[in-house]
């Protein structure tokens, strides 16, 4: 997947601004990004559902916005909405969209993967909105795409549920789809992610695996210590020689603390960057 430039405006607003990307046959990447950044946007122009204003999209070697059937066919989606009829039950609905696929993935294992077993008979307009996002999850992903894209998949799902999601996504990165999601969930994007965007204000600001993003950010260590009954810190590059003088000048250093910054801490960083 390659994009060049893109832009999309919604009257004289600018909401994905000249965005550069690029995904890796094969790999899961994540889009971060507070509420506004372009996330949705920037998913959708991908998908081919909404047209884009300027630059270039590739997609499965196609532009998205001219893509026929085949091309669909090589796709899954599963955007913030639910989209699937809510009249039949779980495996009744899931047995019949996998009419629409060539080699569909069983729904007994689907079911499964989502954690939806005891909930096979149940109407789809009878699922809790966690139950839902998770049957929407497994019908994105029942035909096999080479591609799938993941808008906020786990919102919703408790703790238990987003987990066996997780191991659903890291058996497709196994058989090799590629994967492009969306998340608010930091520890999601660590957990799952090859490589993560942070998108602010519609400008991809940094690309880079989850433990590498921030670069010299992540650099910085603070020191703290309590002096004289006041709280001190140091934000330096070389916490040994702040540590060293300390020592030298103390024989003990109160509340003495060396912190380094973590994943949410660069994001933050990162975002509040880019939006000046």
């Amino acid at each position: 997947m390659r994009v060049r430039g893109l832009v999309k405006r919604y009257g004289q607003r600018t909401v994905v601004d000249g965005l550069d990307l690029e995904v890796r046959r094969g790999e899961v990447f994540a889009l971060l990004g507070p509420n506004g950044a372009g996330k949705t946007t920037t998913i959708e122009i991908l998908e081919g559902v909404r047209r884009r204003d300027g630059g270039e999209v590739a997609v499965l070697g196609a532009d998205p916005a001219r893509a026929g059937r085949s091309w669909r066919d090589r796709v899954g989606v599963v955007g913030q909405t639910a989209g699937a009829s809510a009249a039949l039950g779980v495996r009744d609905t899931l047995d019949h969209f996998a009419r629409y696929h060539a080699v569909p993935r069983d729904s007994g294992e689907l079911l499964a993967a989502v954690g939806l077993t005891e909930q096979a008979r149940t109407r789809v307009d009878r699922l809790s909105g966690g139950q839902r996002r998770r049957f929407e999850v497994a019908l994105g992903v029942q035909g096999r795409p080479e591609l799938v894209f993941l808008d906020e998949p786990t919102t919703g799902m408790d703790p238990v549920a987003r987990r066996q999601f997780w191991a659903l996504i890291q058996g497709l990165r196994a058989d090799g789809t590629t994967v492009l999601l969306t998340t608010h969930y930091l520890d999601e994007a660590a957990q799952l992610a090859d490589r993560v965007g942070v998108l602010s204000a519609g400008r991809l600001v940094e690309v880079a695996p989850p433990d590498e993003l921030g670069g010299a950010l992540r650099r910085v260590t603070t020191v703290s210590w309590t002096e004289d009954g006041d709280r001190r810190s140091v934000r330096t590059e070389e916490p040994s020689t702040v540590l060293r003088d300390l020592l030298a000048a103390h024989r003990e250093v109160p509340g003495l603390s060396v912190t380094r910054p973590g994943l949410e801490d660069v994001y933050l960083q990162l975002v509040e960057g880019g939006t000046r």
